[in-house]
């Protein structure tokens, strides 16, 4: 019989989520949607339904699924025959223990589900990382959430994952614990190329040096920003360039300035993959200071308002600039436009 939850972490449970007899919650949709099977995504780790449990899991943060992260996964992946899961911690721990840190994270949970469901995962475990996961012991986490909660029959973990309260486990933790209590550990190496690990770390860095083609070779795919189209101050319009605008909060910020994108409409009428210009930055021009991302489609012709947007950045074009008049700042558009047409027609 599965062991019972401990008294004090019933108690935590019922002061962050409320009592009851289930907290389990499920999101089933399309991450990416119409493209591919359902991602199923469940944002905790007690009452799952029977098709959630016996699962193979990768475990980790995964910020950004770079080919590091894809190695772990591939373990998994490879490990047994059974639905294949990705278990990561929402907020991302950094964010709980240092709320007050300058924004990190390469990608929120949206851009996180659509790269994991076109990675072939089923079942995505979003673990509500609060002061109950923070105070649980390498075991009580093994045993409460993996075994009784989740039910894994497998998991994999990088080298350098670490766990537990005070970080008091690692990946060799997990192994012993994996014997103990009756579910397999693949230990996955650390990847790398040219003397540089495939990090999270060296991704930000070539992200703000302005180098989204090196940050691609880390994460095997494009670096994204995803969202939703927000309303915003209509100018780029009237100047004759409409833009979508995008929320750029919580996300670590690339280098400010205008880049070659190629921008991915995930729904509606629009539906599709446009190339374009996008400026990401605070509009020095109009005196604002809190950075977005307006996103310029070219041959594009319709309202993205609510929409999703997926947008790949691809080369950096030049940084931000003030302009002395809109003329001057039109003449430049136009330019950013033509550099862009030509970088993505060789891309």
């Amino acid at each position: 019989m599965a062991a019972a939850l401990t008294l004090a972490t019933r108690r935590a449970l019922r002061d962050m989520q409320g009592a009851g007899p289930s907290r389990h919650r499920l999101t089933t949709r399309r991450a990416d949607p119409g493209r591919g099977p359902l991602l199923h995504i469940h944002h905790h780790w007690t009452g799952l339904p029977a098709s959630a449990r016996g699962t193979t899991v990768a475990m980790g943060n995964f910020d950004g699924v770079h080919r590091g992260h894809r190695s772990v996964i591939d373990c998994a992946r490879a490990a047994i025959d059974a639905p294949l899961g990705v278990i990561c911690f929402e907020p991302h721990p950094r964010e709980f223990f240092a709320p007050d840190a300058p924004p990190f994270r390469l990608m929120n949970a949206e851009a996180r589900a659509n790269r994991l469901r076109r990675l072939g995962v089923e079942h995505l475990f979003e673990l509500p990382f609060g002061p109950v996961l923070a105070g649980l012991s390498p075991e009580a986490f093994a045993r409460e959430v993996l075994v009784d909660g989740l039910g894994i029959a497998h998991v994999a973990v990088g080298q350098d994952f670490c766990f537990g309260k005070g970080r008091a486990g690692d990946a060799s933790t997990l192994r012993d614990l994996g014997d103990r209590l009756g579910f397999g550990v693949t230990i996955a190496p650390l990847l790398g190329e040219g003397g540089t690990e495939f990090s999270s770390t060296a991704i930000r860095t070539a992200l703000a040096e302005g180098q989204p083609r090196q940050a691609e070779q880390m994460l095997g795919h494009w670096h994204r920003i995803e969202g939703e189209v927000l309303h915003g101050e209509k100018r780029g319009r009237a100047l004759g360039y409409p833009t979508a605008n995008m929320s750029v909060e919580g996300l670590h910020l690339p280098k400010l300035g205008v880049y070659a994108v190629v921008a991915d409409v995930l729904g509606g009428p629009h539906k599709g993959s446009w190339p374009g210009v996008a400026s990401l930055g605070v509009r020095p021009m109009f005196g604002v200071n809190r950075p977005n991302l307006e996103v310029h489609l070219f041959d594009f012709d319709g309202d993205l308002y609510g929409e999703h947007l997926s947008v790949a950045l691809i080369e950096y074009l030049r940084p931000e600039a003030k302009f002395d008049s809109l003329d001057a700042l039109i003449a430049q558009m136009d330019r950013d436009s033509a550099d862009a047409r030509a970088v993505l027609a060789a891309h």
